[in-house]
């Protein structure tokens, strides 16, 4: 992301927050937080419930993108149970709830992305998590499940989605694989700070192009190899094509 806004004559300054420190989130343009363990959840929640929260409810009612990644994305909802059924108050902006299943979801995932105002695009990557993700009212999925588990592996949705809150199970690593989404977040920093009018520069995008397409082409034979859930139909449906021009091509 950092390199995608610099590319466009766009200065971007990073600032790393931790434990403790009180912030007026709403004075950054981008806001990104990755996951933990149970341990580090546990630490993160009590740090939110104490000190943070607030701020960060505050930024996204404002309008900051914030990417929230596996354990992020669980702490932005309600709570998250633990597979010992300890209960941590997530801050409440994502109308999403999470529990501990007894079983991992492991493996990549190819989706159709269902984000506002894009045209129809596929989001790769790999998911790691035990969570079961279910989301409530007032927020939309990321993307439909193509290939692989997503929130739940039960309703076909990945990732939540929230005024300008991304959050998603996707790693491996989710902005490389997929560069759209995050000019989607730049662009949305860009039209909070300057006006809706303001839109982004095109880049020469024929090598990420490339490379997504070959990280989708994986995805789904690795899921075939492995009996990773495939929506077939669907899948076909939104990438085919582009899986046969690519075999024809090599």
């Amino acid at each position: 992301m950092r390199r995608r806004a610099e590319w466009r004559g766009i200065e971007v300054g990073l600032t790393a927050v931790g434990l403790g420190e009180a912030v007026d989130f709403t004075a950054f343009d981008i806001l990104f937080m990755g996951g933990g363990q149970d341990k580090e959840q546990k630490l993160i929640c009590e740090d939110f419930q104490r000190v943070k929260g607030g701020a960060l409810a505050e930024a996204v009612e404002d309008g900051v993108p914030f990417l929230a990644i596996c354990g992020g994305y669980q702490l932005l909802g309600r709570f998250y149970e633990t597979g010992r059924g300890e209960r941590l108050p997530g801050i409440g902006v994502l109308a999403v709830e999470t529990c501990a299943g007894r079983k991992r979801m492991i493996g990549n995932v190819v989706a159709r992305s269902l984000l506002p105002g894009q045209e129809t695009r596929v989001l790769v990557g790999f998911e790691n998590h035990s969570g079961r993700t279910y989301l409530g009212a007032g927020v939309r999925p990321l993307a439909e499940v193509l290939v692989g588990h997503g929130n739940n592996g039960e309703d076909g949705t990945e990732g939540a989605v929230y005024r300008s809150v991304v959050g998603t199970y996707l790693h491996g690593s989710v902005l490389p694989k997929n560069p759209w989404l995050a000019d989607w977040l730049i662009g949305r920093a860009v039209a909070r700070r300057y006006g809706e009018g303001v839109t982004l520069p095109p880049l020469d995008d024929r090598v990420e192009v490339e490379a997504h397409a070959a990280a989708v082409a994986h995805a789904v034979e690795v899921a075939r190899r492995h009996r990773t859930p495939v929506r077939r139909k669907r899948l076909s449906a939104v990438v085919g094509g582009r899986l046969r021009a690519r075999r024809g091509s090599s």
